[in-house]
């Protein structure tokens, strides 16, 4: 509903309409007159946007589109070419500044750039210092692209100047003003500044076109008539004034043939009358075939204009909240591919929704190769690269590559954002992806390499337990330690299944187990091959100097002290070492850019050290009891085998020392399984297999009588 001013409900003026006026500045003054008295007013000219403001000009409507929907035309043909690098000039009058300005802030909003903003001034010619300045600037600036929102008479001087100043190979976007105006296109020598893109108000259908040529013939040559007539009346001096009110036959007048636009705005004229004549059929009734002859008031009439829907000519007619007409534009080209000045229709702007479609397959180009001319500060860079600003433009920037980590995310084209803690990137990256969860499966093949041994090591403890047992009383087992065996088999198959830990997913009590279960199994068995040794030591070589050792040894049980205090030790060192930072599962990030290595989270060197020069010192003293008894009997003497043993032993432990920092995951995993599973075939084959060969195939050396022998060549 339109607000009604009481002072002025029953206004009623001579003319309850006015169409017009056909320019902007004026249509400011008029509009804002009506306006107070709800004068509904048309205007079929005057496109400026500050006159859709209702709290200013309530009774404004017009038959030309909103320069906000122009605007919006021109920002999209832009954008549709890539053109982010453009000069934007506006006539000084409020068309012109008013369009400018909405075509900067809508530009600089976006990824465009502008790198030269200038007004061409009114009421000048082609001498003026200030048109030739303003295209010297333009020239300097370097754009290839420039937006003109001018009015047809600021535009023709300005087109002069470039004319004269030889400015070429240039993409002109015009604003509908000037686009098909015959006074810019007949300016001498312009069709060699380049390629001239317009914007045109919505063509007319074409009958109606054809129609308003025909009549303007018929008043052309009545004109004529008409002033030839009144030229003898004036000769004799009979010159009769006429008044507004009088009918006249013979007053118009038409200096020059009208152009393509003046037949194209000829419509908005046409459709401004006829709005008209819909609003007052709507007020008077006059659908039911007899018209109202009440009062007319202006504000009745305005709401009822509001509110026309109808079709003129194949054109929908109807306005919207703002009083503007739903009309959107044709995108027209220049060409001059004829012998004389034509233009082509390349595209068109639809408003709600706003859409722009251009065919690109119709429009020639000026360049050498009939492609679109690119006009921008600097060029796109590479995917994955980030822009280093180097102007106050932020079209113009170089590249630099985003380092491997990191990614450009197209929001912020300005930064690297860096990768979560899960995931990595390459370098020139425009997203992270997901790291791949590293650890030794259980289905893997090198998992198969090394659970195989394990468990073929495993079974053959169970056959020695079994044979010892089977032969517990003959003199190779009592010789190897007797129910000591079983001790040392037990411990050793401990140890064998600690590696069980390595492999699967790290948890928690598998990381707990690793360090611990096989460093105090191996020390039990360390323990009682020591212990065996000296045994055998005090028998064959102390027992002459000190008779009483070898018995004061085992009356005080010298052998379980011995392996419960150094197994206590050894389990002293492991406890402390996980109470100062227990092992739990913990994820590498170090281990390499496209994995994340799964493992347990290591002891504190100096207990693991600790643990591990524990087992080293065990070993060493196990080394030198074997060898101060390699002078024995061969039945008592294991010399030999257990310095290989031993030394393998040795090997791998500083073989896993000198890859800890240079392994990590998967590969860390497998390298300690297969140490510890070396060390412990080494010392289950230097132990336990040479008894187990003798039993089996020497029977004749496992008898009391081959060992009494031996003793006896010893003695």
């Amino acid at each position: 509903e339109v607000e009604v001013l009481p002072t002025f409900g029953h206004y009623e003026p001579e003319a309850v309409a006015v169409i017009g006026p056909d320019s902007t500045w004026l249509a400011l003054t008029t509009a804002a007159i009506l306006g107070v008295f709800l004068v509904p007013e048309i205007s079929y000219e005057a496109s400026l946007e500050t006159l859709s403001l209702k709290q200013f000009y309530p009774s404004f409507l017009r038959t030309i589109p909103s320069d906000r929907q122009q605007v919006k035309a021109i920002f999209l043909l832009l954008q549709q070419f890539g053109w982010t690098w453009v000069a934007l000039l506006g006539s000084d009058n409020a068309y012109g500044r008013h369009g400018s300005d909405a075509l900067y802030k809508l530009l600089t909003a976006s990824d465009a750039c502008v790198a030269y903003r200038g007004i061409i001034p009114v009421n000048k010619d082609a001498s003026s210092p200030e048109l030739h300045n303003l295209v010297t600037i333009l020239t300097d600036v370097r754009v290839n692209v420039t937006v003109v929102f001018s009015n047809r008479r600021s535009a023709r001087p300005f087109f002069e100047v470039v004319v004269q100043r030889n400015v070429t190979g240039m993409v002109w976007v015009g604003s509908e003003d000037w686009s098909l105006a015959q006074t810019i296109w007949e300016v001498p020598g312009i069709q060699s500044i380049g390629s001239v893109i317009g914007m045109s108000v919505e063509k007319a259908e074409p009958r109606m076109l054809e129609r308003f040529e025909s009549w303007q013939t018929a008043e052309k040559s009545a004109a004529a008539d008409c002033t030839g007539s009144t030229g003898a009346g004036r000769g004799i001096g009979q010159s009769t004034p006429r008044d507004c009110t009088q009918r006249c036959t013979c007053c118009h007048s038409l200096s020059t043939v009208p152009d393509v636009y003046d037949a194209q705005g000829s419509f908005n004229v046409y459709s401004a009358v006829y709005a008209v004549a819909h609003g007052l059929h709507d007020l008077l009734g006059c659908a039911s075939g007899v018209c109202s002859k009440g009062t007319v008031y202006p504000w009745q009439l305005l709401q009822k204009i509001k509110q026309v829907n109808f079709t003129l000519y194949e054109s929908h007619i109807s306005f919207d909240a703002n009083g503007d007409i739903h009309k959107g534009y044709t995108i027209i080209m220049w060409n001059w591919s004829g012998p004389s000045w034509a233009f082509d229709v390349i595209g068109t702007f639809s408003v709600n929704p706003d859409r722009l479609s251009v065919d690109q397959s119709k429009i020639l180009w000026h360049t050498k190769d009939r492609q679109a001319p690119t006009s921008v500060c600097s060029e796109a860079c590479q995917p994955g690269e980030k822009r280093l600003q180097r102007s106050r433009h932020r079209c113009c920037f170089s590249c630099e590559a985003c380092p491997s980590g990191t990614f450009l995310n197209r929001s912020d084209l300005y930064g690297c954002q860096s990768c979560g803690a899960d995931e990595w990137s390459p370098a020139r990256s425009e997203a992270c992806f997901n790291r791949t969860i590293e650890f030794l499966s259980w289905s893997e093949p090198i998992s198969w390499a090394l659970l195989i041994p394990t468990v073929l090591l495993l079974l053959l403890m169970a056959g020695l337990a079994v044979l010892f047992a089977l032969n517990a009383s003959t003199p190779v087992v009592k010789s190897a330690g007797g129910k000591m065996c079983f001790l040392m088999l037990g411990s050793l198959a401990c140890a064998c299944s600690s590696l069980f830990c390595y492999f699967g997913e790290p948890t928690r009590h598998t990381c707990l187990l690793r360090l611990p279960l096989f460093a105090i199994s191996f020390t039990v068995f360390l323990s009682c091959v020591a212990t065996r040794s000296f045994q055998i030591i005090c028998i064959f070589k102390l027992n002459a100097r000190w008779p009483a050792l070898h018995q004061a040894w085992l009356r005080r049980r010298g052998p379980l002290l011995f392996i419960a205090a150094s197994t206590a030790a050894q389990a002293g060192l492991c406890l402390a070492a996980e109470a100062a930072s227990p092992s739990a599962p913990h994820r590498d990030y170090g281990a390499s850019a496209e994995r994340v290595a799964l493992g347990c989270a290591p002891s504190p060197a100096a207990g693991r050290t600790a643990a591990a020069a524990y087992s080293v010192l065990l070993s060493a003293g196990c080394f030198a009891l074997s060898y101060a008894g390699k002078d024995l009997p061969a039945s008592y003497s294991e010399a030999k085998c257990l310095t290989c043993s031993l030394l393998l032993h040795l090997a791998c432990s500083a073989a896993v020392l000198c890859t800890q920092g240079a392994l990590r995951g998967r590969g860390e995993a497998a390298a300690r399984a297969l140490a510890a599973l070396c060390t412990l075939g080494a010392q289950l084959g230097g132990y336990f297999l040479p008894k187990a060969f003798v039993i089996l195939l020497r029977p004749r050396l496992n008898t009391p009588e081959h060992f009494q022998a031996a003793i006896q060549r010893y003695t």
